[in-house]
């Protein structure tokens, strides 16, 4: 039978058509058989194997499927004469169906596309340790003296094959994290639960993160220098199995592959290591997780409010028509509304020279059933004047605001003292700071932050701006077995000495 395909659309149209089921079980029977090494099906094959949605069709509506599907051009037909035993079964339309050459792209596409809409946001603490494992095997191996052409290009390629699939987590963690639950139809306890178990599995996945990329950038650095003899073997020996040439054609080959290992170990080393200006994309999945944790906590306030009994004023109104529709009797009904709406009696004016003797009209009189009342031209044209003075039952809290503005004006003035402790322009040791007070330890620990997080490597000197843009932080570590104590009142803080110069913007020549 000949396969005629009009176009490349033929081959989804099974996809959308009637009997689509039916067709994407006969097709995954065929990926199955595929997998399996086996190329070719008979009908009755496919009736017995397949994962039918409901029940088993019948061998004629099954021939009736692979013939449209062999003229879609997803299957290709061949005549099977192998189980012919008289002339009649010669001449009776018998065929053998495989996949087509666009049947089996068009299966691996389905695949993609249902393994990536299946695919969860996975932030893989695994990856990191196997990408340090992985670093220092090449750094062993760059030491040899001749190192094996294979090892490299399997710790080369694991290596990518891990951090792809690294890459591929981290940026669909940061694109779906706001969708990661559904509060609008969750249960209460289930988000509770939920939202435990998401904080410490972010909390954890942040505490490999830190721990393991200083690790990973410093591998970095030690491969920089002796990675491209390595890139270079990778290379040749994936160009063993590509077709003959000539020598011009084999040599742009050979440069190819290299450029592409080039290019994977730099978007490798650009994820872990900051390059100038640009952050470290491992710094910015860490800064996306630790913003994830606030949202999850907004989202739970979100369900707790709504849980709380606020409703929109349309369920609001539908559950006023309801309880109007209960009432037995009209005055009922006027209750009700009154209650509702806030409706007040109305109140009349009684403090008259000619009714002052007479009995008030009471409040629960309609105006259109109440005597008239008099009223003065003046009052009417130009209305009662509005009283003078302070409003009342207005608390003045001139007292709050002083006390709130003096607070205000200690702290700033605690911050700028701070600021002038440290902010000197000139280096100082750590060592020689020996002791801080509570503001200006906080400020030394926000600085100290900020220039480790963009420091390229331990023992590395950094130079950076604080996040406000006031100061400038240059630190310079000492020698490794230098210890440097500065006493606060948390505690005592100690670690490698180093010399810090913090500078304000404003003043940098002093640096």
């Amino acid at each position: 039978m000949p396969t005629l395909v009009q176009s490349a659309g033929d081959l989804f149209r099974h996809v959308a058509a009637d009997k689509a089921a039916l067709y994407r079980a006969i097709m995954d029977t065929f990926a199955a058989a595929k997998r399996q090494f086996r190329l070719q099906l008979r009908p009755d094959e496919v009736q017995i194997e397949a994962h039918w949605p409901g029940a088993a069709p019948s061998l004629d509506e099954i021939q009736h499927a692979l013939s449209q599907l062999a003229d879609w051009g997803n299957l290709e037909a061949h005549p099977d004469t192998a189980r012919v035993s008289s002339v009649e079964d010669f001449y009776r339309a018998r065929f053998l169906y495989r996949l087509s050459l666009g049947g089996e792209a068009v299966e691996a596409g389905l695949a993609v596309f249902a393994r990536t809409l299946a695919r969860q946001s996975e932030l893989q603490t695994v990856a990191l340790e196997d990408i340090l494992t992985q670093l220092n095997v090449l750094l062993a191996l760059a030491n040899e003296s001749a190192p094996d052409s294979a090892k490299v290009h399997t710790a080369l390629r694991d290596l990518v094959r891990v951090f792809d699939g690294l890459a591929d987590n981290a940026q669909a963690f940061m694109a779906g994290v706001a969708r990661t639950i559904e509060l609008q139809q969750a249960d209460v306890q289930a988000v509770i639960a939920f939202k435990q178990r998401l904080i410490d599995y972010l909390n954890r996945f942040v505490s490999d993160l830190v721990g393991r990329s200083g690790a990973i950038a410093s591998r970095l650095h030690e491969l920089d220098d002796c990675i491209e003899p390595l890139l270079l073997l990778a290379a040749q020996r994936e160009r063993r199995d590509a077709a003959p040439g000539d020598a011009p054609e084999q040599a742009a080959a050979l440069a190819e592959r290299v450029a592409t290992w080039r290019e994977r170990w730099r978007g490798l080393s650009r994820w872990f290591i900051s390059d100038g200006h640009i952050q470290a994309q491992s710094e910015l999945l860490r800064a996306k997780v630790r913003s994830a944790i606030p949202q999850l906590l907004a989202a739970v306030a979100s369900l707790n409010e709504r849980r709380s009994g606020r409703s929109d004023r349309s369920a609001d109104f539908r559950i006023l028509a309801r309880w109007f529709a209960d009432t037995a009797s009209d005055p009922e009904a006027h209750r009700l509304w009154r209650a509702g709406f806030a409706l007040n009696p109305a109140r009349h004016f009684s403090l008259q020279a000619e009714t002052a003797h007479s009995d008030p009209v009471p409040a629960s009189t309609a105006w259109a059933d109440a005597p008239p009342v008099r009223v003065h031209p003046r009052l009417r044209e130009q209305g009662e004047m509005t009283p003078r003075g302070a409003a009342p039952h207005v608390r003045a809290r001139d007292t709050e605001r002083a006390m709130l503005a003096a607070r205000v004006s200690a702290e700033r003035a605690q911050i700028d003292a701070a600021r002038a402790i440290l902010s000197t322009g000139t280096p100082t040791r750590l060592s020689d700071l020996r002791r801080l007070d509570a503001q200006a330890f906080r400020l030394f620990l926000n600085l100290l932050g900020e220039a480790l997080v963009v420091q390229p490597r331990p023992g590395a000197e950094v130079t950076c701006q604080s996040a406000d843009g006031l100061l400038q932080i240059r630190l310079v570590p000492l020698a490794a077995d230098s210890i440097a104590s500065i006493d606060t009142g948390f505690g005592t803080f100690s670690g490698r000495d180093h010399l810090l110069t913090i500078t304000a913007t404003g003043d940098q020549h002093g640096a």
